[in-house]
């Protein structure tokens, strides 16, 4: 595994579609894309499997995976190339780092799909929906985008409903079981490795879409507090 890892870390270093901790990127990804289309991120974007889905639903638009994971984004950035799919990329980097790479209103939407949802309460910090992730993501997102969150996991769905509660995120969609929903959109049809291996063991998929305040309150030690109230570990 470490060897098939090592050959993987390696060949991505050849692949036109994947940077790795690059340098002077702020607000040139659309010479990188060669167009100005609007960019799509995926965070902990593991194999890919939305940035490629959503790259083919559409073509008029960019989508960059984001992850610190070489080996993952080899998967995705593979399936790109072989479908020459010209608005897919990956970037190799680290979550909070996402203001290095990206300017101000740079990044049209965001999602979030099946990422780890750190169960501990002490370890809420390290959720994609804490605010402390919020706050990276409004450095780069215009104004009133959409931030996507696909989960099977219950307590990281609650756990955004209640940010949301406090910090007065704008819900736009919630769906605590997506696949019965009556009319679910192509989007959330696409499934990732980690959705089909059901790890939450939930029988259920859920589903946020919102966008940010203005201004992110400074409130997380309340947040904490009404966690470690909530939520035993």
């Amino acid at each position: 595994m470490a060897q098939k890892k090592l050959v993987r870390f390696e060949a991505i270093k050849t692949f036109a579609n994947v940077l790795e901790y690059p340098e002077n990127m702020q607000g040139n990804w659309n010479g990188f894309f060669k167009n100005n289309n609007p960019i799509t991120l995926e965070l902990a974007c593991g194999k890919g499997e939305y940035v490629v889905g959503l790259a083919q639903m559409y073509p008029q638009q960019n989508f960059i995976g984001v992850d610190v994971k070489g080996n993952r984004i080899y998967i995705g950035a593979k399936k790109s190339l072989a479908q020459n799919l010209t608005n897919a990329a990956f970037l190799r980097t680290k979550i909070v780092m996402l203001p290095n790479y990206f300017a101000g209103g740079e990044v049209n939407e965001i999602w979030i799909t099946f990422p780890d949802p750190h169960l501990r309460t002490g370890h809420a910090k390290k959720r994609l929906t804490h605010p402390r992730f919020l706050r990276l993501y409004q450095q780069v997102l215009k104004p009133g985008a959409f931030i996507n969150l696909k989960t099977d996991s219950p307590r990281l769905y609650t756990f955004t409903k209640k940010v949301a509660q406090l910090y007065g995120l704008n819900i736009v969609e919630d769906s605590d079981d997506v696949y019965k929903e009556p009319h679910i959109k192509e989007e959330l049809k696409i499934k990732t490795h980690y959705e089909s291996l059901d790890i939450a063991q939930s029988n259920k998929i859920h589903y946020l879409k919102f966008t940010l305040p203005v201004v992110i309150k400074d409130i997380d030690e309340q947040l904490q507090e009404e966690l470690k109230n909530e939520e035993p570990d």
